[in-house]
């Protein structure tokens, strides 16, 4: 029996994916539940495991290109000796020209937990074109518990892939002095400025799978009926705790998300969200803060129910997920859940902003830079407070003028008279 691969729906809004690598080859033995191929989906390159027992016998969309949700990518035959008949029904699929079939009749060796090599011969490293390492989920939770930088091994599995036994053979290893370990961690900013390719000025540079993610996001934003509120914020009482805590670990992002999700607590229709049906209220509070990616795009990592964590759990957890987002390895529910966005531009100066409204949510909130400004004291006096501008976007078929004022209102009185909350 003849039984085909399809590209799947790795997240609810993935209409194509890019094939970052397969890890089988044409004529290799494949069983069911074993990874078979590495998709790059709109925000994470995801494991894509077999269906069935037998012989993948053509690869019908190869390594670095793009297909739908749905459509064919690879057929795979119950026998070996079904693998010819598979070769002509690809080519009845009209998928010759990208079509790869088996170089040999012999089948190659299952590959198994220590990494074993197929019949072809893996490149040197894991690494894939666009400079991504390609790893196993197991070897990458391995090599950042030890801090090892994956870019310095060379993978024994499938297509160069690192497996966990490739890094536990380093871990095993005597201890030699590599920048890969010595090197600190680096800093975990909300964004991050992309770096750009270096081009030519008449260069035509294609989008990313995970921009055109972006792309789609924003298109379907411009169908919101949105409205934004500024609102200044003094925080000297949010700088001196952020001074004392910050040597544990905690981040100005984590406060900033602590208390959005206690002010919604008291704000549910600013955690709500438009429906056909209705305004669709929400149990959670979950916050999603905007990350900048490498090479171009963004990510929202989410917060989960930060409203319930302490702050110094919830920097703990957004520190993990920021890493693995830069490396592409969140899973759906930890960037598609937000309920509420929050995006953080005041690391690079700006002043104010207005952000674009994610579809599916209510509100997001743009915060600018917290700088010293004259102002006039109560008492009539001139004085030099810390104050930030933040931007509130709403969709205004859920949230009106009054509710996002109200709820800025509460932001601000929260963290300039008990920032101390943030901590209980």
């Amino acid at each position: 029996m003849i039984r085909e691969l399809f590209m799947p729906a790795l997240s609810s809004t993935m209409t194509e994916g890019k094939i970052v690598s397969w890890l089988k080859s044409p004529g290799d033995k494949v069983a069911k539940g074993e990874t078979v191929l590495i998709v790059e989906s709109d925000k994470a390159d995801m494991d894509v495991e077999s269906f069935y027992d037998g012989y993948l016998a053509v690869i019908t969309v190869a390594a670095g290109e793009v297909a739908p949700v749905g459509s064919t990518i690879g057929l795979v035959a119950e026998t070996e000796a079904e693998i010819a008949e598979a070769q002509a029904k690809a080519k009845s699929l009209g998928s010759g020209t990208s079509a790869v079939a088996p170089t040999t009749t012999t089948a190659a060796a299952t590959t198994n937990g220590s990494g074993t090599t197929p019949v072809a011969a893996p490149p040197s490293t894991a690494a894939v074109p666009s400079g991504r390492v390609i790893a196993s989920p197991r070897a990458r939770k391995l090599a950042k518990e030890h801090k090892i930088d994956l870019k310095t091994l060379k993978g024994t599995g499938p297509n160069g892939r690192i497996t966990a036994a490739d890094v536990e053979a380093l871990i095993g290893a005597p201890a030699t002095p590599t920048p890969s370990v010595a090197t600190p961690p680096a800093p975990v900013p909300t964004a991050t400025s992309a770096t750009a390719p270096v081009v030519a000025k008449d260069d035509l540079v294609p989008l990313t799978t995970l921009q055109n993610a972006v792309v789609r996001n924003m298109v379907a934003s411009l169908g919101i009926p949105d409205f934004h509120v500024a609102y200044t914020i003094t925080t000297d009482a949010l700088d001196r705790l952020y001074q004392q805590i910050k040597s544990k670990g905690v981040t100005m992002t984590a406060l900033l998300a602590k208390a959005i999700a206690l002010t919604l607590q008291k704000h549910p229709i600013m955690n709500a969200y438009y429906t056909e049906q209705g305004i669709q209220y929400r149990r959670d509070i979950n916050i999603a803060v905007a990350v900048a990616m490498p090479g171009g795009g963004l990510i929202t990592p989410v917060l989960k129910n930060a409203d319930q964590i302490d702050i110094y759990s919830l920097s703990r957890t957004w520190k993990d997920l920021v890493e693995r987002a830069r490396a592409k390895q969140l899973q759906p529910d930890e960037y598609s859940t937000g309920t509420f966005s929050l995006s953080n531009l005041g690391m690079f100066g700006v002043d104010s902003f207005d952000a674009i409204l994610t579809p599916g949510q209510g509100a997001i909130l743009a915060v600018g830079a917290s700088r010293p400004t004259v102002v006039a004291t109560e008492d009539g006096l001139l004085g030099v407070k810390r104050q930030m501008k933040v931007n509130i976007t709403c969709d205004h078929r859920v949230i009106y003028g009054a509710d996002a004022a109200a709820f800025l209102q509460d932001l601000a009185k929260l963290i300039e008279t008990n920032p101390q909350a943030l901590t209980l």
